[in-house]
Parts: C-alpha cells; sequence; structure tokens
C-alpha cells in the first residue's frame, strides 16, 4: 500500500511539473541581467520585499528578467537557507 502512494504522489508531481515553463522573455544573457547574486539577495530579503509588494505596485519579489537557472538557484538558497527556511523545519519539539 505505500508503494503505491509514493508512486501516485511521484506521478501527480512528475505531471504537474511537465506544465511548468518559462517565458523567453524571462530569461536574458546581458551581462546586466540578475544573476547568482542577486537571486541570493532577492532570496535572502523576500519576506520584506513579500509584504511591501502587497502595498506598493512598484515592489516586486523576483526580478525580471534574469539570468536564468543560476538566478533560480541563488533565489532558492536565499530563501531557504539565508532566510531561515530550512532552520525552521530542523529544530526538535520539546514533549512534555
Amino acid at each position: 500500500m505505500p508503494f503505491s502512494r509514493l508512486a501516485c504522489a511521484l506521478g501527480l508531481v512528475l505531471l504537474l511539473s511537465a506544465c511548468a515553463s518559462q517565458i523567453d522573455a524571462g530569461v536574458s544573457d546581458a551581462a546586466s541581467a540578475p544573476g547568482f547574486w542577486w537571486g541570493l539577495w532577492h532570496g535572502f530579503i523576500f519576506p520584506f520585499a513579500w509584504i511591501g509588494s502587497l502595498f506598493s505596485s512598484d515592489i516586486a519579489v523576483y526580478a525580471v528578467p534574469n539570468s536564468g537557472g543560476w538566478y533560480d538557484f541563488g533565489f532558492f538558497l536565499g530563501v531557504t537557507v539565508l532566510g531561515g527556511g530550512s532552520a525552521f523545519g530542523s529544530k526538535s519539539r520539546k514533549r512534555g
């Protein structure tokens, strides 16, 4: 029974990931396009930028266009590692 649930979940993830795409205008080869380091910074300030974006349409949480995969990787690291995203799941809970 657990294997069928795992296979179903994996199939659903693969089905949903097949729909993911990025428009060509979202990626730029220009030297001035935000890369890894800007992605890292944008990921780190994500919570503050998200709150600001609720009140102002001039604030965005993600730079478009950017350099593509390296920007995405930096953004991911900024959100999870620097932003504390991975720290919340690793803390043990005291049972009493």
